[in-house]
């Protein structure tokens, strides 16, 4: 029987009537997580060779339902379901797959990505981190910066130069790595804004084994475009365990797994230069009458509720089965400018008292906040940069939404290691 003959009240009845025999509050919650993939119940749009019933993501909306009915919770999020998961799910060997999916699923492992480098800026496509085959392994030698998490990661997402003699698209692999082990050095970056969300992350003759390729030898960047398609859509981890939730050991170990997971992730509301608290800041300055700073508050409730529907967009087109698109890109595009248009409110309100920090930005805004606009007039340059560059979006909007011819380029046809580059490397 296909999922759209599925009546929606029988699905309910069947998960109630699972739910009503397996769930039990007081499990650990990787037992629990275990008897959740067990039933298939835990990613129900998933196949049904890969722990997944096939419904459509309305029907799973019905089996999310009535898992939060009985307070229940469900898989972990972050970067493991939601980069990992889809790339291995689309690209990966069906042996990589019975390997690594289900220690997603049940929060066993934790994932980072491993993608920008510290010589190649915006143009992922440069990376020169080396991987060379060695008999059944590969030898990983290089750099990567920017890693959300990388310090307590249990694998990662990597992209590695297989090839020097093709050109540069054409010589990527992409590769799941092992993070706990010997050659693998992560050290944590400080931030302007006082965070250490992200790391730089040394290899130095790492291993890989062959069969943990995600794809085809040299074809990686086909299979990074899909992780890249998901992870403009990605945001902080969500606190999926709500108050009313009530007790149990399930529910305790969830909140804790949340709150670990969502550290890195504490200041994205100020990168993102929380515009919910303009009218509450004019109003507490009592500036909310000033007509000029009424236009520029209008200005900024305008974009908020145009990205919001382009963000409707996207779930119609994933709830009608299509692939992420165009429409990540001009959602991250359109964060961006109402970051900058935040930014700009804010600082036009408190005034230069808006750089104080700690205890003394109190008086920035009459004691309603603690420095929280500094933190947001240094965190919001990371919005553009995060994710995928604005220029690099609006390349993309521009080649795939407009037809506009592709950006010219001088690379793209020779072999890699004849094209320049920022940070020469050894090659031979």
């Amino acid at each position: 029987m296909s999922s759209d003959a599925i009546d929606p009240g029988a699905l309910r009845a069947e998960v109630a009537a699972w739910l009503a025999e397996h769930w039990d509050p007081e499990l650990s919650l990787r037992a629990w997580r275990e008897r959740l993939v067990d039933g298939r119940w835990a990613v129900p749009t998933w196949p049904v060779e890969r722990f997944g019933r096939g419904l459509s993501p309305s029907q799973a909306h019905v089996v999310s339902e009535e898992v939060a009915r009985v307070g229940a919770v469900g898989v972990p999020s972050g970067a493991g379901m939601g980069l990992a998961a889809p790339t291995i799910l689309e690209h990966g060997s069906p042996a990589l797959q019975e390997r690594l999916l289900r220690p997603i699923l049940t929060g066993e492992h934790f994932w980072c990505q491993l993608f920008s480098e510290p010589g190649s800026g915006s143009d992922l496509a440069g990376l020169t981190t080396r991987a060379d085959r060695d008999g059944d392994q590969f030898v990983i030698n290089g750099q990567k910066v920017w890693n959300t998490s990388a310090h307590h990661a249990d694998y990662g997402l990597l992209v590695a130069r297989t090839n020097w003699d093709v050109p540069k698209h054409a010589g990527i692999t992409y590769f799941a790595i092992d993070m706990r082990q010997p050659g693998i050095e992560v050290r944590q970056l400080r931030q302007m804004n006082g965070h250490a969300s992200f790391n730089e992350v040394f290899f130095t003759d790492a291993r890989i084994p062959a069969d943990h390729v995600i794809g085809q030898v040299d074809g990686g960047w086909r299979v990074a475009l899909t992780t890249l398609a998901h992870e403009r859509r990605l945001g902080r981890p969500s606190d999926h365990v709500r108050d009313d939730r009530g007790g149990g050991r399930v529910v305790r170990e969830a909140r804790a797994e949340t709150e670990e997971h969502s550290k890195p992730y504490v200041w994205y509301p100020q990168r993102m230069g929380r515009p919910d608290l303009v009218l509450d800041l004019a109003r507490a300055a009592g500036r909310l009458h000033d007509p000029v700073l009424r236009q520029s508050i209008a200005h900024l409730e305008s974009l908020v509720r145009t990205a919001r529907w382009t963000a409707r967009r996207a779930e119609a087109a994933r709830a009608a089965g299509r692939q992420p698109g165009a429409e990540g890109s001009l959602g991250k595009l359109h964060t961006s400018h109402i970051a900058r248009a935040s930014a700009a409110v804010h600082a036009s309100i408190a005034g230069m008292r808006g750089l104080l920090t700690g205890p003394d930005g109190k008086a920035a805004l009459d004691g309603s906040l603690e420095g929280v606009v500094a933190e947001i007039l240094v965190s919001v340059p990371g919005q553009s940069i995060a994710g995928g560059t604005d220029e690099i979006q609006r390349n993309i909007i521009a080649e795939q939404v407009l037809g506009l011819p592709r950006e010219p380029s001088v690379d793209r046809s020779l072999p890699f290691r004849d094209v320049p580059r920022n940070a020469e490397r050894s090659r031979s």
